[in-house]
């Protein structure tokens, strides 16, 4: 899948180890697009029609949830990108399909996940429509 910013960038792509050890490190199997991506673009951050993301580096990840606590407020979600003001992206990974869900970093918890697309090609294809 090609993916692309309306406008921005994506930053090159992340060591094939970093990324292979990614699920290890981070005690669940993510997504084969994700990991894709990860391997095409180690992060990033524009917009995608009116919607601005940033993804975070392949790096960031543990550290990134680690420190935020998602795993305490917010149990079975994994983030990966930021609106760039309050809202997160992850995957709810206590479902098998691991669907995308939109989540406010205040106050972080798991009911407020609301489920916006089954995969990253389906997030790049309903920022581009959000309005």
């Amino acid at each position: 899948m090609e993916y692309s910013l309306t406008e921005g960038r994506f930053d090159p792509p992340a060591e094939a180890a970093v990324v292979d050890g990614l699920s290890a490190n981070l005690g669940v199997t993510l997504p084969k697009d994700y990991t894709d991506f990860l391997k095409e673009h180690n992060g990033g951050e524009g917009f995608i029609g009116d919607s601005y993301i940033i993804f975070f580096k392949a790096e960031e990840l543990v550290d990134f949830n680690r420190e935020y606590e998602v795993e305490k407020y917010a149990p079975g979600i994994l983030l990966f990108a930021s609106n760039g003001g309050g809202e997160a992206y992850g995957f709810d990974t206590n479902d098998v399909e691991m669907p995308i869900v939109r989540i406010p970093f205040i106050p972080m918890e798991r009911q407020s996940a609301e489920t916006i697309a089954r995969d990253l090609a389906d997030l790049f294809a309903r920022l581009e429509d959000w309005k």
